[in-house]
């Protein structure tokens, strides 16, 4: 985060974060990547009993009461332990924001409270194995009987699959229904889920990614979360925390840092390799894309704390921004191993975790090419919604309006034939 964006009470904060960081022993950080641990349940713990779970939630059920700002600043923080971190905090904003948002108070006091405080896990469930971008063409379905619903089908790439203690997911009550056919589900492990698959990973490892399987599940009706057939009213408001939260770039930040203290020390051709312009016109483009992201994710995390705008609009934004930030996390790293040349390639230097981990992040949690969709998609609502304000350039030209109107074509017509 730009120092210009952050008040005393930010830095403050910032601080507290950077000491839970600075405590994880590295060998935890080695033995996820080495597939060592299933789930790192002790970051959990250490998170929570530092009240750095849930921070944007209410006093009363654990949180801080704190802005999606400072939420960005302290994943920001948590990404210099690496991805996996950050996604174990990001999944405990997601499954809380749905909770927080639309869930009952039982079911806050039940599981939002043991959520922020480190003491339960929550993975979500929305991915199936026929895919993830069309997420309102989910499969698994649930059946009202009674006062219980009954799940079937499966869901794929769940953080937590091992290691959560609940899961939200979300199945069909209402089939055909297009948006209106998803409910959202508070579906306790032991109720018969099962853990068909551990995934191995490229990177991000450690957080128990696997694939669960629901035969005839039976679900509380009080476990419904939100009201029956609106589950994408809940699935919109977790995709905030889900993309903008990959705007948090300090560690980004650490990786460039990094290879510039390198290129400082490193030497090539009798001069330190910094004064190559090579090497150093790469961290100079790395640094000012890496502001230039910073200052978008803030904008947008101020724009949603304070109400700014419609839902499109705060749509875009968030989409831009994930954009934004996840495919310049994977230049950078990118760069930094360039810089470092074959010895960045080893694990003599954590950039080659970096840029394992790095590449899932323009995939999950909406893929690139998902936030291009929605970014055009809104950005045309918009200017066709509100219309032209200010000066109307499109008429500063040379050309009268007999001429305009025989060269400004928009649909081809076929010319007459002579007689």
């Amino acid at each position: 985060m730009l120092e210009v964006f952050l008040t005393e009470e930010h830095k403050k904060f910032r601080h507290e974060v950077q000491e839970l960081v600075k405590s994880i022993p590295r060998q935890l950080i080695l033995d996820m990547d080495a597939d060592k641990i299933e789930f790192p349940h002790e970051f959990v713990r250490e998170a929570g009993k530092r009240k750095l779970l849930g921070i944007r939630f209410p006093k009363k059920y654990g949180g801080r009461d704190l802005k999606w700002v400072d939420e960005l600043i302290e994943v920001g923080e948590v990404m210099k332990l690496g991805v996996p971190f950050t996604c174990l905090v990001s999944v405990t904003s997601i499954v809380g924001e749905g909770l927080n948002v639309f869930g009952t108070e039982a079911q806050k006091e039940k599981y939002l409270k043991p959520l922020i405080a480190g003491t339960q896990w929550a993975g979500e469930a929305l991915t199936e194995p026929r895919g993830g971008s069309d997420f309102f063409g989910a499969t698994t379905v649930a059946r009202k009987k009674g006062n219980h619903y009954y799940l079937t089908g499966q869901k794929r790439f769940v953080v937590g699959s091992e290691g959560a203690d609940f899961f939200l997911v979300f199945a069909v009550t209402n089939p055909g229904a297009g948006r209106d056919s998803l409910s959202a589900f508070i579906v306790e492990r032991d109720m018969g889920v099962e853990v068909k698959h551990v995934y191995g990973l490229m990177g991000s490892r450690g957080t128990g990614t696997g694939r669960l399987v629901f035969r005839d599940v039976p679900v509380p009706e009080e476990n419904l979360v939100g009201k029956e057939n609106e589950g994408a009213k809940v699935f919109y408001k977790l995709m905030v925390p889900e993309r903008l939260l990959s705007g948090g770039v300090a560690g980004s930040r650490a990786i460039l840092e990094l290879v510039a203290r390198y290129a400082n020390k490193r030497k090539a051709f009798g001069q330190t390799i910094r004064n190559f312009e090579g090497v150093s016109f790469r961290i100079a483009d790395c640094i000012t894309k890496l502001d230039a992201v910073s200052a978008l994710a803030y904008a947008v995390a101020k724009t949603i704390d304070d109400g700014v705008g419609t839902a499109g609009y705060q749509r875009r934004l968030v989409s831009e921004a994930k954009k934004l930030a996840t495919q310049t996390h994977w230049e950078v790293v990118n760069d930094a191993m360039q810089i470092l040349g074959g010895i960045g390639y080893t694990n003599v230097y954590p950039v080659e975790r970096a840029l394992r981990e790095a590449r899932l992040a323009m995939i999950w949690t909406g893929s690139s090419e998902i936030m291009n969709l929605i970014i055009q998609h809104e950005y045309y609502k918009e200017i066709l919604a509100k219309g032209i304000e200010g000066r109307d350039v499109e008429g500063d030209v040379p050309l009268s309006e007999a001429e305009l109107a025989e060269e400004r074509i928009y649909e081809s017509e076929p010319i007459a034939a002579a007689p």
